[in-house]
């Protein structure tokens, strides 16, 4: 906790920030666009309950901002700038954790091109993804894994393109989510095949999965696998990369969730893919391996001759 002044006071959130609107409702606590009242900074504040029946902060939620704390030395996340504790109105104790303020997010980008009909240019593209995988190997590189990766929790600059992931390991610290989750917060849609299968241990390879359906919706405006069920979501993908067997993926029938299912044949991505050029299209493929194993990491993605004549030296 910062103290302000020097002279030993911890201003509670309440006395520290002068909140302008409420910018979003996360999946653990509300989002708001602040202003720091010492400097006049408009940061990110977001709010969040904690387990009922702790007293006090419980040690699993300063460990997991122990983690934010170390992860926002990376340019590539979102930078925790602070944490205040404060009540609601029953008393409860709530976190507010200060965020660095971003004035949009990769959905509402997508969004204003598909408005507009116009394509995102590929150099935009090829950046946003490279930042992309800056920051997951980042994260990765610490034994973090994000595992729900969209294009609503990476937050960008629109001015620089710069992107900083978001809502980062936040999932195992803070309570169960406040209320049921809405259709458009739990999204299937960047999940991996094997956590809908139900496998109980699971990989970095989940969030390179995630990465590789974001690339998708970057380069067509639209999302890769857009299922509303785990069966749908699951059948896109079968249609698209084929119908999985023992030998594409060793250990997928023993798979808690394993059905028999309709048999389809894999199909060639640049016909999903129109107008990613090869190289991209290879990357791709090396993201979308069905065994988890195989998926390549986001450390090598970074080196893919995708990015070869990518200018690196500002991401």
């Amino acid at each position: 906790m910062e103290k302000s002044g020097g002279i030993g006071v911890v201003l509670s959130a309440k006395e520290a920030f002068e909140k302008l609107e409420k910018v979003g409702e996360g999946t653990y606590g509300k989002v708001y666009r602040a202003r720091e009242k010492a400097t006049g900074k408009i940061v990110a504040l977001k709010k969040t309950r904690l387990h009922e029946d702790d007293e006090g902060v419980p040690p699993t939620t300063l460990r997991e901002v122990s983690i934010l704390r170390m992860l926002s030395r990376d340019p590539h996340v979102v930078r925790l700038l602070d944490v205040k504790q404060g009540q609601n109105k029953e008393g409860k104790t709530v976190l507010y954790l200060v965020f660095e303020y971003m004035d949009t997010d990769l959905k509402k980008f997508i969004r204003s091109f598909r408005q507009t009909g116009e394509n995102i240019p590929s150099p935009t593209v090829k950046s946003l993804m490279y930042q992309l995988c800056k920051g997951v190997a980042f994260c990765h590189g610490h034994g973090i894994l994000h595992r729900d990766l969209k294009p609503h929790n990476l937050l960008m600059d629109r001015k620089t393109t710069m992107l900083k992931i978001a809502d980062l390991g936040l999932a195992r610290a803070f309570t169960v989510p406040l209320k049921k989750y809405t259709h458009e917060i739990l999204t299937l849609w960047y999940r991996a095949p094997e956590v809908l299968l139900g496998a109980t241990h699971y990989s970095m390879a989940v969030d390179i999965w995630s990465v590789a359906c974001i690339f998708v919706e970057l380069v067509t405006k639209q999302a890769l696998f857009p299922g509303d069920s785990e069966l749908q979501q699951l059948l896109h993908i079968f249609r698209l990369l084929g119908t999985p067997n023992e030998e594409m993926w060793p250990g997928v029938s023993k798979l808690m969730n394993w059905h028999e299912y309709p048999q389809w044949s894999p199909q060639n991505l640049a016909k999903a893919v129109p107008n990613l050029d090869e190289a991209g299209l290879d990357l791709l493929a090396q993201m979308l391996k069905y065994e988890p194993s195989k998926r390549i990491s986001a450390k090598k993605a970074m080196e893919h001759p995708y990015f070869d004549d990518l200018n690196k030296t500002n991401l």
